[in-house]
């Protein structure tokens, strides 16, 4: 998989930026801290409450573009709601009948195997059992993930590949997943603070864009004053790519390439529970690939379709 983003792939992405300060990489207790200087960039938690998360993930203009919640508690203006979303987190609510999404079953980090820091790069690679009631391994998964900081965005390039280890695994239906991002609550349209979200065909809204199948989506907004945005893009390698599109007005943001029965609401499809669902027998697997760009203003002036072109024309 890694040769799929090499850092000289990213290149002409590069083209029209500069390299923020060097990136740092440091252990801690629960995982890594991935920093510009003496400024946090982003955080990986290999168990938070059953699921390895990102967390914090921090914009150009210094701000979290996460929620904090339930990462931390009891602090001013907090949405209590969905505990299950936990900043970046990748997870699916149907495997063989069990909730993975909302942490009923625990995905398990097992082993880093790479953490490396090259200065204007980190790149992590870790191995994940997804453990079902019966505390067997259902499915196994490896993250790469890269992450690269640049004057004016933040990117984080986050590839999974998901293999079956029992017999049969059969990943179901439902809109309760895969990649998913919650935004900050000011950010988020439902504050009604300027919030928006708008997918590759300039679809805006849940009325436009929900359950839609597109290349990317962006979601922006006012955060501490500073209109501020975070894309993710799907590249066209990945898995049923371009996916659908779980995205809400409260803030939850999601590309979710199976809930095909619950997303087509106008055709046979709809009449399907299963349409969407997707078998693997032992040792087969599946790659999913997003691109995370943290970003100030809204996708226009981060010129998120031009950035789509460059990542599409990876590996």
């Amino acid at each position: 998989m890694l040769h799929r983003i090499a850092f000289s792939a990213v290149a002409s992405a590069l083209l029209a930026n500069v390299f923020a300060e060097e990136l740092t990489l440091t252990q801690t207790d629960t995982g890594y801290e991935i920093r510009i200087g003496d400024t946090m960039f982003a955080g990986y938690v290999t168990d938070f409450e059953g699921t390895p998360i990102v967390y914090p993930i921090v914009s150009p203009t210094g701000k979290k573009m996460t929620r904090d919640f339930p990462m931390r508690k009891n602090y001013e203006s907090m949405q209590e709601d969905h505990l299950h979303h936990r900043s970046l987190w990748c997870a699916h609510g149907e495997v063989n009948d069990l909730d993975f999404w909302t942490g009923k079953c625990s995905i398990v980090h097992k082993r880093f195997a790479k953490a490396e820091c090259h200065g204007d790069t980190v790149l992590l690679v870790t191995e994940n059992d997804w453990i079902g009631n019966n505390n067997q391994i259902v499915c196994t998964d490896i993250r790469t993930l890269r992450f690269t900081a640049l004057e004016d965005r933040r990117i984080i390039d986050f590839d999974i590949t998901i293999t079956a280890e029992q017999e049969k695994v059969v990943l179901g239906d439902t809109k309760e997943g895969t990649f998913g991002i919650r935004v900050p609550e000011s950010i988020a349209v439902e504050s009604a603070k300027g919030g928006r979200f708008v997918n590759a065909e300039g679809k805006s809204g849940e009325k436009e864009a929900w359950g839609k199948r597109s290349a990317w989506v962006d979601y922006n907004g006012i955060l501490d004053g500073a209109k501020v945005g975070v894309a993710i893009l799907n590249h066209p390698s990945s898995f049923r790519f371009p996916t659908y599109w779980h995205v809400r007005e409260y803030g939850l943001f999601a590309a979710n390439p199976f809930a095909v029965h619950e997303f087509e609401r106008s055709n046979d499809m709809k009449k399907d529970i299963k349409s969407g669902e997707h078998t693997l027998m032992k040792g087969e697997s599946f790659t999913l690939r997003y691109r995370v760009i943290v970003h100030q203003g809204d996708e226009n002036a981060a010129n998120i379709a031009e950035a789509f072109k460059e990542y599409a024309e990876l590996p």
